[in-house]
């Protein structure tokens, strides 16, 4: 995985609320978590590398930002897709069904937008400041 995707994985979550770090064995360690949509459990290793099924997603989707439709959402995110309010971890099947389902129509679909926005309400909700990583 790239070091740039490792870092976003962190920054996840880093600032969520439900994420917490467990150390194994003498040295390695993983944050443990729940998918955004399903609540499922993920694990992503203390470096960023993600395990099993975690993936990273971007609530507000990367290709709505500078789409006037979507401007309420990004504003609440600060206008960078990859502000760390924007990212959060879930599971393979969510992500990538919402992006077919719900992301591919972009925000001028009211159902697109009523998705996305309640997904952002629930990563808001689980929103804690960014901590820094484990020492080791």
């Amino acid at each position: 995985m790239r070091p740039a995707l490792r870092r976003l994985f962190l920054r996840a979550v880093h600032s969520d609320a439900e994420a917490t770090f467990r150390r194994h064995g003498s040295a390695a360690g993983e944050w443990e978590t729940r998918c955004l949509h399903c609540r499922s459990r993920l694990h992503v290793r203390e470096d960023g590398e993600a395990l099993g099924h975690a993936t990273l997603e971007h609530v507000v989707p990367q290709a709505w930002f500078g789409k006037r439709a979507a401007k309420t959402l990004t504003a609440r995110v600060g206008d960078d897709p990859d502000d760390p309010r924007n990212l959060a971890i879930a599971c393979a099947g969510c992500n990538h069904g919402k992006g077919v389902s719900h992301d591919a129509k972009g925000p001028n679909d009211a159902r697109a937008v009523d998705v996305v926005a309640a997904l952002l309400e629930r990563r808001l909700a689980r929103w804690r400041e960014p901590t820094e990583t484990p020492n080791r």
